[in-house]
């Protein structure tokens, strides 16, 4: 493992205004590579700041959302089997209900669940408001760059990371990546994810040889878990990281199936 080269690509909640964005890309680096716990030259891509201006950071109650980010919330809800009443709109019944109702059905505080619909459908509505919106090049065009840049043996994309870096890597075939890993991947989210993308799936990048998706099973963004059959992944792989520790990248670092991975041989 010593001297493989990795570039991780961060998901959702890592705005850092502290500093530059390339301190901020240094102090996730740091972050993914204790997680890890092995010898690698690991450098984080942070796009973050490209979509913070696109946020409206200071809504703190979800039934504040803009229309076309609780219509994101609520096809989110019906992927999840929310009942109709919670998912035919925010007029017909509040948003905070079908947080509070995801939060029943899989065991959370209801309080964290809000936090966490506020927080990543903000950035996912960011980043896909437009086909060719300022932020989502920007965000593309960062994650690009370093990649370019580091020629990395293997990409990790975490969370709205592993958007960022499909459309990225698609739109760069030079690039030769041996492995692609996806953790907690929202790729395969209908109506949310999955029929916004560009290019339009099932294409897999040109430039990925291998790519494992990794997905803990009570992921509330990695819906469905499997994204084999709406892409032409390798492999899929379940993983159990625990209660709301499902979607933090740490977690998923740390979990024995994606170090096995990093141990093996891209082929």
């Amino acid at each position: 493992m010593t001297g493989m080269r990795i570039v991780g690509v961060h998901g959702v909640g890592n705005y850092d205004a502290a500093g530059t964005p390339a301190q901020a890309a240094e102090r996730l680096a740091a972050a993914w590579a204790e997680a890890l716990g092995i010898d690698v030259d690991l450098r984080v891509a942070y796009y973050a700041h490209h979509l913070h201006g696109e946020t409206a950071q200071s809504i703190a109650d979800i039934d504040a959302l803009d229309d076309q980010t609780a219509e994101l919330v609520l096809a989110w809800g019906l992927a999840l089997g929310a009942p109709a009443e919670l998912t035919q709109g925010p007029a017909t019944m509040p948003l905070r209900h079908l947080a509070d109702w995801v939060a029943r059905r899989y065991g959370l505080k209801s309080k964290l669940v809000r936090w966490f619909v506020v927080t990543f459908f903000r950035e996912v509505a960011a980043y896909l408001r437009e086909p060719e919106g300022t932020g989502r090049a920007a965000a593309r065009d960062e994650v690009a760059a370093l990649i370019d840049a580091h020629r990395p043996d293997v990409v990790i994309a975490h969370s709205l990371g592993s958007v960022v870096t499909y459309e990225a890597l698609s739109a760069n075939p030079r690039f030769d990546v041996g492995l692609l890993v996806t953790l907690g991947s929202p790729l395969g989210m209908p109506d949310v994810v999955y029929d916004r993308l560009l290019p339009a799936p099932p294409v897999r990048p040109a430039c990925v040889r291998h790519w494992v998706n990794v997905a803990d099973i009570g992921d509330l963004v990695a819906i469905p878990r499997k994204l084999g059959g709406l892409f032409t992944t390798d492999a899929d792989h379940e993983e159990t990281i625990g209660l709301f520790d499902f979607h933090r990248v740490r977690k998923y670092l740390a979990a024995p199936r994606v170090r096995e991975l990093l141990s093996e041989p891209a082929g």
